[in-house]
């Protein structure tokens, strides 16, 4: 098929941003002193913290989900442009986009504490930090990582029960999936299928947090054994023979093609799913943020692929 520039750019943008959250993390480590913290990011970066920042730039929409579920609303002085949840956070002053925020805007609002992630490790990271400014990244790429996130900005920024509380109520909503699924054979398990992007056809394979939803929502991920967001052909989908199709919908111009192609592909229209009616859709901002909402993503998962547990 032939790829239009926008359908170019949605594809870069999406590559972009899941291939963000896909680096392994260090266990953090803290040492404190009178005014201020040392503590190691998810980055594995050495990160000399003064206490409870009161000024706080997010470069992430996951960052910004986080402070905002943590009551940290009123310290938020700049978020980019993808901010788009909770609603409070269209309101913020903008610092530019996710994958390039503007130096010049952030270093004006005079912030005590930049959010990042993984995708500004290389160029974004180093620019802040030659003007004096503080930046702690933030990049899970498992469940357990968006729990350690989340405690780790309590800690952070003195909303330490915020977090605990945030943390154990996640849990908890995971353990209730997963003390379901838990007990399910091999042949209970619906084979999943999980359209990232449809021109070309993409997935998520081992490493990605669909692959993990997947798996504890009791579905077999049929692109497991590919690595991270990677191309697919047509044919090995057909091959597979999903019993269940999801497609991310509500990226950016891209909104719900990747439904639609599921849905009105000839071509895919003997394949179980489409027997059975069996088609979904996620949005991808939930599924996609390695934050609060990652939970609903899961929960979302479960009623999908065992409507019969998850009424």
């Amino acid at each position: 098929m032939k790829i239009t520039l926008n359908k170019l750019v949605l594809i870069c943008l999406a590559t972009i941003f899941f291939s963000s959250l896909l680096i392994s993390c260090t266990s953090p480590t803290e040492t404190t002193t009178a005014s201020s913290t040392i503590l190691t990011d998810q980055l594995g970066r050495t990160v000399t913290l003064a206490s409870n920042p009161q000024r706080i730039v997010s470069l992430a929409p996951a960052n910004t989900e986080i402070l905002f579920a943590l009551g940290l609303g009123e310290r938020i002085v700049g978020v980019t442009t993808y901010c788009n949840y909770p609603p409070e956070a269209l309101e913020k002053p903008k610092v530019g986009d996710f994958s390039s925020p503007s130096i010049e805007e952030v270093v004006a609002m005079a912030p005590d504490l930049i959010l990042a992630a993984n995708l500004h490790k290389d160029k974004v990271i180093p620019q802040f930090e030659a003007k004096g400014l503080t930046v702690y990244a933030l990049s899970p790429a498992t469940l357990d990582e968006v729990l350690e996130a989340i405690t780790l900005i309590g800690k952070i920024t003195g909303k330490d029960k915020a977090a605990a509380d945030l943390v154990k109520d996640m849990q908890s909503r995971i353990k209730a999936v997963t003390d379901k699924t838990g007990t399910l054979s091999e042949v209970q398990k619906p084979s999943v299928f999980y359209a990232v992007w449809h021109d070309p056809l993409m997935t998520a394979g081992s490493g990605t947090f669909i692959d993990e939803l997947i798996y504890k929502a009791g579905g077999i991920n049929i692109a497991h054994d590919l690595k991270e967001y990677a191309v697919i052909s047509l044919e090995a989908v057909i091959a597979a023979n999903p019993q269940v199709i999801v497609a991310g919908v509500g990226m950016g111009e891209g909104k719900d093609l990747p439904l639609q192609f599921i849905t009105e592909e000839e071509r895919l229209q003997d394949t179980e799913a489409r027997q059975n009616n069996r088609i979904y859709s996620i949005n991808m901002d939930i599924i996609g943020r390695p934050g609060p909402r990652i939970v609903d993503a899961l929960e979302q998962f479960a009623r999908i692929i065992h409507p019969e547990l998850f009424k």
